[in-house]
């Protein structure tokens, strides 16, 4: 089942390559008690991701930073992977959650079956915004489209529900 707006990050422990190796990282402290973003892609180096997903987020870090919002973005890969993404993009300021076993897009229901495309299982294109762990907003792309996820997309629709509020 797709998580839904009010309800609370699934605690999940994943992989995450840091300078002193592999290590265990709780969703819990990705969310707790903070604001943030979380956009996923459904692959790292895929056209759609790099050329536009990505950089539509870390085009626009110094509004979300404004904000106090953290950006974190997901993605079922391996976490070499998602570090070799961030280097050749510049997207060290963005918090990369690899989710080499699906483990954590299965708990939020988001994940997508891409073995037509050679691809497996992967998460969908998606982005939700979340407060101390729980979602404040969601927006899950079409099959194949991108205009919902975008950080440009999110930074209007976060203003909206905070307004809201």
């Amino acid at each position: 089942m797709t998580i839904k707006i009010g309800e609370k990050i699934p605690s999940v422990i994943i992989k995450h390559l840091t300078s002193e190796g592999m290590q265990d990282l709780s969703t819990d402290s990705v969310f707790k008690g903070k604001k943030v973003v979380m956009f996923a892609v459904p692959g790292a180096f895929t056209p759609t991701c790099s050329a536009k997903h990505l950089p539509s987020y870390t085009n626009n870090m110094s509004e979300f930073k404004s904000q106090g919002i953290e950006v974190v973005c997901l993605s079922v890969n391996d976490p070499f992977v998602m570090k070799e993404w961030s280097q050749k993009h510049s997207a060290d300021s963005i918090t990369m959650l690899p989710d080499g076993n699906a483990t954590f897009t299965k708990a939020l229901g988001l994940e997508m079956d891409g073995s037509a495309y050679g691809l497996g299982l992967r998460a969908q294109r998606f982005a939700l915004y979340a407060e101390d762990g729980v979602v404040k907003y969601l927006a899950v792309e079409k099959p194949g489209a991108f205009e919902v996820s975008s950080g440009e997309a999110m930074l209007k629709n976060i203003g909206s529900v905070k307004q809201a509020a």
